[in-house]
C-alpha cells in the first residue's frame, strides 16, 4: 500500500483546476480494506487536529447530530459480517456516545473491532472499550476517560472541593484562603461532577463486561481504575499507547503484527487526513460502499 505521500500525489494527479477531489482516494482505500477483512467498514473522522480555527465548533466532537451519520453509513450493510470502525476523534459528549455505541453493537450485535490509526480520546476511547478488539499501532494513543463539567475534569472539581473543605475544617485561621475556591463550587456542580463521573464508569462498565471483558470481568477495575482516574492520568489529554492500553488488561492488538492489515488501514488513515486538510469538512463519517455523512464548517 502506498504512504501518505504517495496518496498525496495521487489526489494531486486527478486534481481539476487545482482543486483536489479526494472523495475517490476515500472509497479505494475503504474498499480495499473490506476486501483485504471480509468486514464491513465505517471510518470516523474529526478535524481537529488539521483545523485549530474550528476547534471550539462542538461539531466537530462526538455529538447527537452524528446518529444520523451513522444511520446512514449502516444502511445496506450486510449485518452479519461485523464491523471495523476506525476511530479518530478528541470526544464528546457523553449522551450522544452512550446512544451511538448502544445503536451500534445493536445492529452488529456487538461484533465490532475499533481501529486507531492515529489517535482517539476521550468518548473516542470510551466508543473503543465498548468494542471486542482494539487495534492499535506503537504510534497510536487513546486516552483517559474521565468526564468532564463546564471544560474542567469532573475528578478534579471533586478532588479540589474536598481538599479546601479539609483544609478549611482542620484551620479555619486559613479561610480567607480557601473561601474564593469554595465559591466556586455550587452544590448543583458537585452534583454534576458525581453524577459525570458515576455514568462514566457505569456505562463503560457495562460495556466492558457484555463485550471485550465477557470472559475476564476480573479485569474491568482495572480498566477502569487506568482510564478514569484523574489522579492516575494526572491530565485529560494524556496519550496512552499500545503497552500501557494493553498492560491495563485491555483486549488489544498490534497492527505492526499483521503489516498487510496496517498498510490497508494507514492507505484509509492517509486518505482521510489529506481530505480534512484539503476540504472545509470538519467531520466525515464514511462506509466501504462509498456512503460518506460530511458535516463542514
Amino acid at each position: 500500500m502506498p504512504n501518505w505521500g504517495e496518496i498525496l500525489e495521487e489526489a494531486h494527479a486527478t486534481a481539476k483546476n487545482g482543486k483536489l477531489d479526494c472523495n475517490p482516494l476515500r472509497s479505494k482505500y475503504l474498499a480495499a480494506l473490506h476486501a483485504q477483512t471480509g468486514r464491513n467498514v465505517i471510518a470516523y473522522y474529526s478535524c481537529w487536529l488539521n483545523r485549530p480555527d474550528v476547534r471550539n465548533n462542538r461539531l466537530m466532537s462526538i455529538t447527537d447530530v452524528d446518529m444520523n451519520g451513522f444511520m446512514s453509513t449502516v444502511n445496506k450493510l450486510d449485518r452479519t459480517k461485523g464491523l471495523d470502525l476506525i476511530l479518530h476523534t478528541p470526544g464528546g459528549e457523553i449522551n450522544a456516545t452512550e446512544g451511538i455505541v448502544n445503536y451500534l453493537r445493536y445492529c452488529f450485535n456487538g461484533n465490532i473491532r475499533a481501529i486507531i490509526p492515529q489517535i482517539s480520546m476521550s468518548a473516542g476511547t470510551m466508543i473503543a472499550l465498548a468494542c471486542k478488539e482494539i487495534y492499535m499501532g506503537m504510534h497510536s494513543s487513546l486516552g483517559p476517560i474521565d468526564p468532564q463539567v463546564n471544560g474542567a475534569p469532573a475528578h478534579g472539581i471533586k478532588e479540589e472541593f474536598e481538599k479546601a473543605t479539609l483544609a478549611f475544617k482542620d484551620n479555619p485561621s486559613a479561610a480567607q484562603v480557601w473561601v474564593p475556591i469554595l465559591q466556586k463550587y455550587t452544590p448543583t456542580l458537585l452534583g454534576e461532577c458525581a453524577n459525570a463521573i458515576k455514568m462514566a464508569e457505569e456505562i463503560v462498565g457495562d460495556w466492558l463486561e457484555s463485550g471485550m471483558l465477557k470472559d475476564h470481568p476480573e479485569h474491568k477495575k482495572k480498566v477502569l481504575e487506568e482510564f478514569g482516574s484523574h489522579t492516575k492520568s494526572l491530565n485529560h489529554g494524556r496519550h496512552f499507547g499500545f503497552d500501557k492500553v494493553k498492560a491495563a488488561g485491555v483486549n488489544v492488538f498490534r497492527l505492526e503484527d499483521d503489516p498487510a492489515l496496517q498498510d490497508a488501514v494507514l492507505s484509509v488513515h492517509h486518505s482521510f487526513i489529506i481530505t480534512l486538510g484539503a476540504t472545509q469538512a470538519i467531520k466525515i463519517l464514511e462506509n466501504h460502499l462509498g456512503s460518506a455523512f460530511v458535516q463542514n464548517g
